[in-house]
């Protein structure tokens, strides 16, 4: 899995590789300065929320356990006089990025929201990469383990350079949609199915770049380990060389090799970042930056994805330590 996020609790994300981000999603809208974070004192005061925090935190609340009977239920008047009946929890724990079997996850849809159940998580963003052929799956299972779904997609995309002091390389958006899905399903699908074509032209060119690298690779080998059906990635690559012996591990494969601009490096037929962003405002959605602190020039392609439409950014790693942290508001 990817990122998520935790209301009213402190959560160090997951130990497991398919939950692997702790993930929170900043709201875009504040400086590009970037904060130097003290280390908190055990013990110290939580800093008291907002009236705008309680209400979301109420409203996530009765969404998440609207059909559960496993959290306590409390009383409430509103300002009108109406009393309602609201089931709260201590902890809320979302995550927000993840991938199954349908692109490059080790777990089938079903099995992976059993594991994020098994962990504490209680809304599930399946983000696959440029396919939601996994989500029917996800969503059968979501009944059986009493968890939210939010359907979602990892969009790639490439950030083309305006001037010098920019320079392309690809970028990922997440695409997150309410329980209806896209409003507009047949664009969205026509756009994540030309590039998942240009996954399978990207995957042969990067075997015979490898293969030209004096490391034979058989095409076979990688689409035995994607799966029938499935778009190949990189990762799957790597698990190719792994298998071959031509490597020790993935992260040898990835940082001698399949790196953005390595010797083996390839590109398919992914959007323009605009121009995912704008898809995913068109077609209902909310568009994220995915793991910005793994782009050369993030200032640049915040600035610019800000102006398409971009609602938040991605700010835990995998391993669930907040990789940055901006100061609000933003001003880009």
């Amino acid at each position: 899995m990817g990122d998520g996020c935790s209301l009213n609790s402190n959560n160090n994300g997951s130990d497991n590789d398919n939950i692997n981000k702790s993930c929170s999603i900043n709201a875009i809208g504040g400086s590009m300065t970037k904060k130097k974070t003290k280390k908190k004192k055990s013990g110290g005061k939580r800093k008291k929320m907002t009236v705008e925090q309680i209400l979301a935190a109420r409203y996530v609340n009765e969404w998440v356990f609207l059909d559960s009977n496993s959290a306590s239920t409390a009383s409430s008047v509103d300002d009108f006089g109406v009393q309602s009946h609201t089931k709260f929890s201590d902890k809320v724990v979302f995550e927000l990025h993840s991938h199954s079997i349908c692109s490059d996850g080790f777990l089938s849809p079903s099995v992976l929201v059993e594991r994020a159940h098994r962990n504490g998580v209680k809304v599930l963003a399946l983000t696959d990469h440029d396919t939601m052929s996994g989500i029917p799956e996800a969503l059968e299972a979501a009944h059986k383990f009493g968890i939210r779904i939010i359907p979602g997609v990892e969009i790639s995309t490439i950030f083309s350079p305006r001037g010098e002091s920019e320079s392309e390389e690809p970028v990922h958006i997440l695409a997150y949609y309410s329980s209806c899905g896209p409003t507009k399903l047949e664009e969205l699908e026509n756009c994540l199915a030309n590039i998942r074509d240009g996954r399978y032209i990207r995957a042969k060119n990067i075997v015979s770049k490898l293969n030209n690298l004096k490391m034979p690779l058989k095409w076979e080998h990688v689409a035995r380990i994607a799966g029938n059906g499935v778009a190949p990635g990189r990762l799957h690559v790597a698990r190719a060389m792994v298998e071959a012996g031509h490597v020790e591990n993935l992260k040898q494969a990835f940082n001698r090799y399949l790196y953005d601009g390595g010797p083996a490096y390839s590109t398919g037929n992914e959007l323009l970042a605009e121009e995912a962003v704008e898809l995913i405002c068109r077609t209902g959605g909310v568009a994220a930056l995915a793991h910005p602190w793994a782009l050369k020039n993030p200032v640049a392609v915040i600035r610019r994805l800000k102006d398409a439409g971009l609602h938040g950014i991605e700010v835990y790693r995998s391993d669930g330590k907040l990789a940055m942290t901006w100061q609000t508001p933003m001003n880009f």
